[in-house]
């Protein structure tokens, strides 16, 4: 019974998660970020301030959180998913690179990158895959990879924001009179070219993780 008391608790809390930051977009979308209040984002989610503090801190993080819509717990999950012959670098870069560039909202992307706000949050999501990227690398290098992986782990976060910051093209890029930052450059190519830097690094992890006795002498 407590299982599933827990159970049906996280899902209320996911429910209210997902009803704020679509509010977030959709109010952000219709009025612009800057004329939406976080008291106005928990009224159309049903929701007190109070509780909307609870799982976001500002109103970028509810609207981007709206546009990578749980992308981190995807990347973990297409890089458990990936087959145990395929080599680390490459199923880490294939999962990034493919929830990176799958189907966006084009409104909320054109909307994220006229916003300085925005686009700062939208490059601070990065960080979020942090800690399920590490259980996943974890998971493929085994018990004994427990601290290399959540160091793999920030440093591929790391790569992955220096490659949105060079796609957004800022702070050096030209803006419009609107504001407007158009992303610059391939993004598939930014990210494996930022993520190729990292690959000696996780190829000498995974070659220690594979043959652990050899490391020992």
């Amino acid at each position: 019974m407590t299982t599933r008391r827990t159970g049906l608790r996280e899902q209320k809390k996911q429910a209210t998660r997902v009803a704020l930051r679509e509010a977030a977009l959709r109010l952000a979308l219709r009025d612009g970020p800057d004329n939406v209040r976080v008291d106005d984002i928990a009224e159309a989610a049903g929701v007190s301030p109070r509780t909307y503090n609870n799982y976001f801190s500002s109103r970028e993080q509810a609207i981007v959180a709206a546009v990578t819509a749980e992308r981190e717990s995807r990347i973990a999950t297409a890089l458990a998913a990936a087959p145990a012959h395929k080599r680390l670098a490459d199923a880490l870069t294939d999962a990034i690179v493919e929830q990176h560039t799958e189907p966006r909202d084009h409104d909320a992307l054109l909307l994220i990158t006229a916003s300085p706000a925005l686009r700062d949050a939208y490059l601070d999501s990065a960080a979020a895959m942090e800690h399920p990227l590490g259980a996943a690398i974890e998971q493929r290098l085994g018990s004994t990879g427990a601290q290399t992986a959540q160091v793999l782990a920030a440093s591929v976060a790391a790569a992955v924001r220096v490659a949105l910051r060079q796609w957004l093209g800022t702070p050096t890029a030209p803006v419009t009179a609107g504001g407007l930052v158009v992303p610059s450059g391939h993004l598939p190519d930014l990210l494996r070219s930022a993520l190729a830097t990292l690959a000696p690094a996780i190829d000498a992890a995974e070659e220690r993780a594979r043959h652990p006795a050899q490391q020992a002498h």
